[in-house]
C-alpha cells in the first residue's frame, strides 16, 4: 500500500512539518491512493493555524477562513490546508454553531462523514486508518463515520453522497448506515437545489447509473424527483417490455454513454407514463402522448434543480423525439436533423438504442437495425454536405429583403417553403436558382 502524491502536494506536507508542524493528506486522496487510483486533488489537514500557513507559503487564497481553511497555491495548482477541528451542534444541518481548532488528527477525522473518507496521511507516519476505513475499502462498504443519524442530520447531503460514493466506487451502502438514511431522507429537503444536482450529476457520470435505485430504495428520491418514484410502481402489461417504468428507465440510463444530456434524458425519457397509463378491452397497456407528458415533468424538474437553460433545452428535445420511428429515407433523416441539429441528432439515436436494449430482447434486433440505417444515412449526409437547416441554403433574409420581402414571417415561410424544395433534390441549393425562385414567389407565380 503506497500513497500516490505529487510533488506539489509533497511540498506543502515537507513545509509544514519543517516548520514544525502536523501535516496529512485526508479524505478521498488517501481513499483513491489505497485503491490504486490516482487522486484528481489533495486536501490537507494540519495542527498548523490559517494564519501560520498563510505565513509560510508565497501565495495563499482566503477561501474558507471561517472555517479554518487557506487555499496553498503551488505550480499553479491550489491545496485547501485546513487547520484541525472540532465543532459544535449544527445550526442549520450543514454550518456548526463554532469551530474549535485542536492539535489532534484523530478528533479531526472524527467529524468527517464516512470510513473511507475518514484516514489519513503524513509523511512522518505514513496511513492512519482510526475508523476502519482500509477494511470497509477492501468489503467494498460506504459506512458512516460514528453514529450515522447524526452524521446525516450535521449535513443531510450525506445521504446523497452515500449513495453517490456508492455508485462511483461501485460499493455497498452498509446495513445501519441504509436504515438511517431512510430514518433521515426527509432532510434532504432542507439542502439546496444545486448541491443535490452536483451529486446527482456525479451518480447519472458514473461507471454504475444503476445504483440510481437506492434513491427509490432509501426514500430520498420521494423528496428530490417525487415524480420519478411513481415509476417503480407502474408496470407495463405489454410484450415489448419486460420491466416497471421505473426499472426500465434504469436499464436504459446503464445503456447509455457518459454523457450528462443523454443520461439525464434517459433518466426522465418515461417519466410521464405512470400519468399516461390506459388499458385496452385485451388487458394491453399502452402509454399515448407520453412523450409530452414526460417533457412537461422534465421541465418542471429540472428547472426545480437549477440545471442550466442549455442542458435542459437539449434534453427536453431528446425527450421529445425518443419514441420517433424514423426510416432511412433521405428526407425523413434531414427533417430530424434540422429538428435537432446535428449533434443531437446523433445522441438521439444513441437513447433511442438504450432505450430498445431495456426492452424485451425479442423484439429489439429489427428496431436496432432500423436505428444503425438512420446513422449511416445520417453520416452519409452530413459527408457530402446536403444542406437540411436554412441556415444552410445559398439565400438568406437580407437577400429576400433586397428582393422586397418584408422582415418577420413572410421571410421566415418562404425560407421553409425554400429549404423543402431543397431537402427533396440537394442541387437546387444554389444562389441563382433561390434568388430566382424567391423572385417568383414573391409574385405569386411557381418556377416551371
Amino acid at each position: 500500500m503506497e500513497m500516490i502524491l505529487n510533488h506539489s502536494a509533497e511540498q506543502v506536507l515537507k513545509t509544514l512539518e519543517n516548520a514544525g508542524f502536523k501535516a496529512y493528506i485526508v479524505g478521498g486522496a488517501v481513499r483513491d491512493s489505497i485503491m490504486e487510483i490516482t487522486p484528481s486533488d489533495y486536501d490537507i489537514a494540519t495542527n498548523a493555524k490559517p494564519y501560520q500557513v498563510k505565513s509560510l507559503f508565497p501565495r495563499t487564497i482566503d477561501t474558507g477562513l471561517k472555517h479554518g481553511t487557506v487555499t496553498v497555491v503551488i505550480n499553479k495548482t491550489g491545496f485547501e490546508v485546513t487547520t484541525f477541528r472540532t465543532e459544535g451542534e449544527y445550526k442549520d444541518m450543514r454550518h456548526p454553531d463554532r469551530v474549535c481548532y485542536i492539535d489532534d488528527i484523530e478528533t479531526d477525522l472524527k467529524r468527517r462523514d464516512f470510513t473511507v473518507n475518514a484516514m489519513a496521511y503524513s509523511l512522518k507516519d505514513g496511513f492512519l486508518d482510526c475508523f476502519g476505513g482500509l477494511g470497509d475499502i477492501k468489503s467494498k462498504t460506504i459506512k458512516c463515520v460514528g453514529e450515522s443519524e447524526r452524521r446525516f442530520k450535521e449535513d443531510a447531503l450525506r445521504m446523497l453522497r452515500a449513495v453517490r460514493f456508492a455508485a462511483c466506487l461501485d460499493f455497498e451502502i452498509d446495513a445501519n448506515t441504509e436504515t438511517a438514511i431512510k430514518k433521515c431522507a426527509v432532510l434532504i429537503k432542507n439542502v439546496s437545489s444545486e448541491r443535490i444536482l452536483s451529486e446527482l450529476n456525479k451518480i447519472l457520470l458514473s461507471d454504475n447509473p444503476k445504483k440510481l435505485y437506492l434513491l427509490y430504495k432509501t426514500g430520498l428520491m420521494r423528496y428530490i424527483m417525487p415524480e420519478f418514484s411513481a415509476c417503480f410502481s407502474t408496470e407495463q402489461n405489454n410484450k415489448y417490455h419486460i420491466y416497471s417504468v421505473g426499472e426500465h428507465i434504469i436499464e436504459t440510463v446503464s445503456n447509455t454513454p457518459k454523457d450528462l444530456v443523454l443520461r439525464w434524458a434517459a433518466l426522465l425519457h418515461d417519466v410521464g407514463k405512470p400519468s399516461s397509463q390506459s388499458r385496452d378491452a385485451n388487458g394491453i397497456y399502452h402509454f399515448y402522448g407520453h412523450h409530452r407528458e414526460s417533457m412537461r415533468i422534465a421541465d418542471n424538474l429540472l428547472h426545480r434543480l437549477r440545471m442550466d437553460k442549455e442542458s435542459i433545452r437539449d434534453i427536453l428535445v431528446l425527450i421529445e423525439n425518443h419514441d420517433v420511428h424514423m426510416d432511412a429515407s433521405p428526407m425523413a433523416v434531414k427533417r430530424m436533423l434540422g429538428r435537432t441539429g446535428e449533434t443531437l441528432f446523433f445522441k438521439l439515436l444513441e437513447l433511442q438504442e438504450a432505450d430498445n436494449k431495456a426492452k424485451n430482447p425479442l423484439y429489439i434486433n429489427d428496431r436496432l437495425a432500423k436505428i444503425e440505417k438512420v446513422r449511416e444515412k445520417a453520416q452519409q449526409i452530413i459527408a457530402e454536405g446536403q444542406p437540411y437547416m436554412v441556415s444552410q441554403l445559398q439565400i438568406n433574409g437580407r437577400d429576400l429583403i433586397k428582393l422586397g420581402y418584408k422582415a418577420g414571417r413572410e421571410i421566415g415561410d418562404t425560407l421553409k417553403f425554400l429549404l423543402d424544395e431543397v431537402l427533396i433534390d440537394p442541387t437546387l441549393n444554389n444562389r441563382e436558382y433561390l434568388i430566382k425562385r424567391a423572385i417568383m414567389l414573391k409574385r405569386g407565380r411557381r418556377l416551371r
